[in-house]
């Protein structure tokens, strides 16, 4: 099928479009980076016959409506008698404040774990980032989240940062956490170390962790028994072999039946007892739950 290119008229750019059926699809342009959206062909020209005045006030927030929807996956149908339903809507950000948030919000979506870098570029193409109907102010919030210590900026890389991670975490409209759950042997003093330090750090890759253990007996406070429903719900499995706990091996085996990813760690002190052949698995060796924290964040990421 051959493509025409039409200017988008939410962003002014001049980008492939396809007719399908009453529709046409606009494809790639700064209202959809990597995606698209469908707009009524009957509408083309009645949304351009606005006044200028009113295109000036709206065109750019349904640009950001586009763009935030595309972004967590949904697909966008419009006709004109959309616009003023979307630009009236309650969950367009107005003050400064929830724009700053959708930026977060952004960044949230794109990174795999806390530390890692996304890309936004050209600035002057991505203001819709915000809802703001121009670069100055993109930049000013830009500004405004570095000076509050939300991001890190170098040049075109944007970085969260533990505080901005937490707030955009918490924010409505953002990514929400990859279910993950944690096994390990009913050691008092590992799961206090696991519960306290580590499990909420383990939220900043992404992941809401659950700290899984099997006992016949009175469960520490915060741990949930092992439940082969919770394990096919998680989107990753950490699996902590100190103490040679059978109900780890047999449930993390369990895990990987369904393809969902293991992480094998395992104290130093235990390592060397460990059969050859989950030797050969390569589990993560830690001494303190600071190293492993480290290393849990490259491999997970």
């Amino acid at each position: 099928m051959v493509m025409i290119k039409k200017y988008c008229l939410f962003c002014d750019e001049l980008i492939p479009t396809k007719p399908e059926g009453d529709y046409d699809r606009y494809i790639g342009c700064s209202c959809a980076p990597g995606g698209s959206y469908r707009l009524l062909r009957d509408s083309y020209e009645s949304i351009n016959s606005l006044p200028f005045q009113k295109k000036r006030n709206m065109l750019h927030l349904v640009s950001a409506y586009i763009r935030e929807r595309n972004d967590c996956g949904e697909e966008v149908i419009l006709s004109a008698d959309d616009l003023d339903t979307i630009v009236n809507s309650p969950n367009i950000p107005v003050t400064i404040e929830d724009k700053s948030n959708r930026l977060l919000q952004h960044l949230y979506r794109h990174s795999e774990g806390l530390g890692e870098a996304v890309v936004i570029q050209p600035l002057s193409s991505n203001y819709n980032l915000t809802y703001s109907p121009n670069l100055q102010e993109l930049v000013y919030i830009i500004e405004k989240l570095r000076s509050e210590q939300f991001i890190i900026r170098e040049g075109m890389n944007f970085q969260l940062t533990e505080k901005g991670w937490s707030e955009a975490a918490a924010s409505a409209g953002g990514q929400p956490l990859k279910p993950c759950s944690v096994l390990i042997a009913n050691e008092g003093v590992l799961c206090t170390e696991w519960q306290e330090r580590l499990l909420p750090n383990i939220e900043q890759f992404g992941y809401l962790p659950r700290l899984l253990t099997h006992t016949t007996h009175t469960k520490p406070q915060n741990l949930e028994t092992y439940s082969l429903e919770l394990i096919a719900d998680s989107k990753l499995i950490i699996a902590d072999l100190t103490s040679q706990s059978p109900e780890v091996y047999f449930t993390a085996g369990y895990a990987l039946g369904l393809n969902i990813p293991v992480v094998w760690t395992v104290n130093s002190s235990d390592a060397e007892l460990l059969p050859v052949k989950i030797k050969e698995l390569r589990p993560i060796v830690w001494d303190t739950v600071e190293e492993l924290l480290v290393i849990l964040q490259q491999r997970i990421s």
